[in-house]
This record gives C-alpha cells, structure tokens and sequence, in this order.
C-alpha cells in the first residue's frame, strides 16, 4: 500500500473570496447624489450590484458615479425630479436598458420641510413634499414592481422612511405624515408583491448626518446635540451606517424579511 502522503496535503487551500452581498443584482436608488443615498450607491457597488443612480443635481450624481467607477464598480446615472412621474418611470427605464433587468430599489431621495408648526408650513410647500416623498416614492415602486416583474422575476424594494413617521412630530410634522404614509404603502406592497417573490421593505433612520441635517441644525441651533443625547448611543449615525441596514434588506440575506420599517435609530425608540 502506497502511504506516500498527498503533495501539499498540510498546505491550507487558499479560501474563496465571499460573494458580495449584492453580487450579480442590478439596483436603482434614487437620491443617490449626496447624504445616504450616495453612501449606498457606493456600498452597493462594493458588494457586487451595478447601480443607476438617480437625482435631481447631474454635477453630484457625475461625481458618485465617477467615484464607483473609479473604485472598480458599475454604474450610471440618470438626472431625476422625483416630481416628475414621467422623469422617475424614465429613470427606472434606463436601469434596464443600460443592464438588462432590475433585481433591487432603494427609494431614498426625499425632501425635506422648514422646521416649526404645522399651521405655519405654506400650503405649496405641503403639495411639494406630498409630490416627492410620497407621490414620487408611490411612482417609483409602480415603475419598480414592473420592472423587477418583467426581467428578474424577482426582487427587493427598500424605502426610506424616518422615524419621524413613527410618532407624532410637533417640529416636522408634513415631512412625518408624508414618511408614515411611505410606511403604509411599503406594507401594502409587501402583501399586494410578496406571493410573486418582490420583498418590500423600509427603513426609519434616526438622525442622520446629511446635508438636510445641517440645514436644520443652522435654522434651530442645537437640535444635532439634542437629539444626538436623546439616543442610547448617544451620537447621529453616519449615511454610510443607514445604507448597510438598506443593503442587508436588499439582499438575499433578508430572504424571510418582507412588510417591515425597519428602525436604525441608535435606540432612540427603543
């Protein structure tokens, strides 16, 4: 009997690298030109997927995407208004041209009221949030949902809510209605696409440091602070640590998790 032991047999096998979490997938996110839509562009494209990014600012989204494509990812983009149905349908659209199907959304971009009462918000200034954060996020999952339905078969759709929306908001109360309505819809669509096999999903970030975080911060000076001290943690997130919650939920990983708002708070409701 030959007890030759096997050439190499104590050499460890070299492992192989883990597939990233979005490996193979094709995601749009809109709002993808600064704060945490930006932050999961690039952590999308880390983890595998090629992205179109959307926004309303070419000269923010050309930087993002340049930025991907520079670290070795796939991505494009797409200048749009979600105030516009036809601009938001347009950009989903594109998604499938450039790379043949849509496998995952995230439906980031939103915009954001003037602190204070609800008797003092402009009635405009209501038909403009109700046109972006909810109108705008109803278009864009109508176009993602058929999308998904026509090329993948499948797939994950993430909304950005707040948790704002999970309580009364005395400061932002128009921006808090129109992001516990993104609530209502996201579970809606859950039952309505789940036996089709499109997960739907949302997240409610506490405070978060992005360009409309400081936009506050500079009309009520202290509220970062305040609020910051008000969460176990005691500190805002970063957009890139809301964008790993997205991520986790857009991914197979979260294959049994379908219908929930998700909280990535610090603790603050907790």
């Amino acid at each position: 009997m030959d007890n030759a032991p096997t050439p190499n047999a104590s050499v460890p096998a070299t492992p192989t690298p883990a597939p990233g979490l979005l490996a193979g997938k094709v995601a749009f996110i809109s709002g993808a030109g600064r704060g945490i839509g930006a932050a999961a562009a690039r952590l999308f494209a880390r983890e595998g997927a090629r992205v179109l990014l959307a926004a309303r600012t070419e000269s923010q989204l050309k930087a993002v995407t340049e930025e991907i494509r520079a670290a070795g990812g796939t991505a494009a983009y797409a200048v749009c208004d979600l105030a516009d149905p036809a601009a938001v349908r347009a950009a989903v659209d594109r998604a499938v041209e450039l790379y043949g199907r849509l496998d995952v959304a995230f439906n980031n971009g939103a915009t954001v009221q003037r602190p204070g009462p609800m008797d003092e918000l402009p009635e405009a200034e209501f038909d403009h949030l109700y046109a972006v954060n909810l109108k705008g996020v109803w278009v864009s999952m109508a176009a993602e949902v058929a999308a998904i339905r026509a090329t993948a078969g499948s797939g994950s759709i993430v909304n950005n809510s707040s948790v704002g929306s999970l309580g009364g908001n005395a400061e932002l109360p128009a921006y808090g209605a129109m992001k516990r309505a993104v609530n209502s819809l996201t579970e809606s669509a859950a039952l309505t696409y789940g036996p089709e096999g499109i997960r739907v999903n949302a997240i409610a970030p506490g405070l978060t440091l992005t360009e409309m975080v400081s936009a506050w911060e500079e009309q009520s000076p202290g509220v970062i602070d305040s609020l910051a001290e008000r969460a176990p943690l005691r500190r805002p997130a970063a957009p890139e640590e809301i964008a790993e919650a997205a991520a986790w939920l857009a991914s197979d990983r979260a294959s049994y998790v379908t219908g929930t708002v998700l909280r990535v708070d610090g603790g603050l409701l907790a």
